[in-house]
């Protein structure tokens, strides 16, 4: 069984950064493709970034394409959401999702296996 466990989120204001960590445990990490998505009150978990196994290739969601990075550091067991320019709409609770299984999809929720408790991200105007 895989455990998730994210840290990093608090309240920022407008045009600052942050950064997400989520460590893994209880399977190789490099047998897992890591993910990130958020979910705003009344709406549906969305899809924001996503790395393989790797660490080679990273996906993103249009609207943080140039303003978030996704990495992972197989040494730490851990994989990052560096955060920038924040706006007041990238405010959600975070979530690290992971996939043990092949043929994935870095885009589809239902596509991961495990995830994480969440972390709350608010951004102030």
């Amino acid at each position: 069984q895989v455990q998730l466990v994210e840290s990093g989120g608090r309240l920022v204001q407008a045009g600052g950064s942050l950064r997400l960590s989520c460590a893994a445990s209880g399977r190789t990490f490099s047998s897992l493709a890591m993910g990130w998505f958020r979910q705003a009150p009344g709406k549906e978990r969305e899809f924001v970034a996503a790395i393989s196994r790797s660490g080679i290739t990273t996906y993103y969601t249009d609207s943080v394409k140039g303003r978030f990075t996704i990495s992972r550091d197989h040494a730490k067991d851990t994989v990052y959401l560096q955060m920038n320019s924040l706006k007041p709409e990238d405010t959600a609770v975070y979530y690290c999702a992971a996939d043990g299984s092949a043929g994935w999809n870095p885009y589809v929720v239902d596509d991961y296996d495990y995830w994480g408790q969440g972390t709350q991200v608010t951004v102030s105007s």
